[in-house]
């Protein structure tokens, strides 16, 4: 009797940990978005760092990320057990945010002068060069600011993972978003450390010496390396706004049941597939770049009235 009932526990657990590992996959899906925002925005916060410097700056960086997380995993959980209510608005808030973001990001891409991005570029440029500078106070002003963003951008991945979950039990839900916070962390500070590393790891292949095919072919890799890195963060940066658009677009239609309802119906209407697969996404970010825009409107109207009341 004791045998079985051992045996009925650790299945039961077996089939808990299934499950968990399922909610998680598909709350890993939902925090995509972010996770790809996440890893371009931490991967240029350390840009203008000294090279020997810059895994030590992530390293800091992760760690702030951890304590980021050990204050919005319990709180959000927190929520969850006594207010659940609050869930969805935090949600949608976090859906807005994401849309306001990307938004921003393309209003600033667009109509910030090449003079004023330049100069941007200089600061770090003379940050590095200028010996009267205080590099330890400028790598913790980065740091700050790198915690800063992640602990914004935590919060939106912690509660997007909790609303995949809202229905579950408090322990599936402390699982899975504890899950997913470990995960993230890990793998963003784990691929920006690989990030900001492949233009010296280019740099050392071509400066070793050419002496047979081999170093040949090291030497065209570094250059690769050389010229892919910074091709990889732009890159990033653009998949991680794509993908706020869709996610924070996605979060508010299913939020608000008349658009969620409309988009029911078009995929209903259409008979073809393959078509109806790209109606949702489409739609999301149609959603997501609106509601950004309107949110970047309302924010720089405000900011606007209130520097004027000043």
């Amino acid at each position: 009797m004791a045998g079985s009932s051992l045996f009925a526990l650790i299945d039961k657990i077996a089939v808990a940990l299934d499950d968990v590992a399922l909610m998680t996959k598909v709350a890993a899906k939902k925090t995509a978005g972010v996770l790809g925002d996440d890893l371009a925005l931490n991967a240029q916060q350390v840009q203008g760092v000294n090279a020997d410097r810059e895994l030590p700056v992530v390293w800091a960086v992760a760690k702030g990320s951890f304590i980021n997380k050990l204050i919005l995993v319990p709180a959000a959980l927190l929520i969850s057990a006594f207010i659940p209510w609050l869930i969805t608005p935090l949600l949608m808030c976090g859906g807005l945010y994401l849309c306001f973001e990307g938004v921003e990001k393309i209003a600033h891409s667009l109509f910030t002068s090449k003079i004023d991005k330049e100069a941007e570029h200089k600061q770090d440029l003379d940050a590095l060069l200028d010996p009267n500078i205080d590099m330890m106070a400028y790598e913790k002003d980065k740091i700050k600011g790198a915690i800063k963003t992640d602990f914004i951008l935590s919060a939106e991945i912690i509660v997007i993972a909790l609303g995949t979950v809202q229905d579950k039990s408090i322990m599936e839900q402390t699982s899975v978003v504890s899950l997913i916070a470990l995960i993230m962390t890990v793998g963003v500070y784990g691929l920006v450390a690989g990030i900001v590393k492949l233009d010296d790891f280019g740099l050392h292949l071509i400066k070793q010496p050419i002496q047979n095919v081999w170093s040949k072919v090291k030497h065209g890799f570094g250059n690769f390396l050389l010229s892919f890195a910074p091709k990889l963060m732009k890159t990033l940066a653009i998949v991680g706004t794509a993908a706020m658009f869709l996610v924070g677009g996605g979060i508010i239609a299913h939020g608000l049941p008349a658009l969620h309802h409309l988009v029911t119906d078009i995929e209903a209407s259409i008979s073809s597939e393959l078509i109806t697969w790209f109606v949702a996404p489409t739609f999301n970010a149609i959603v997501g770049i609106i509601a950004g825009a309107i949110a970047l409107t309302l924010v720089s109207v405000s900011c606007k009235i209130y520097k004027g009341l000043a």
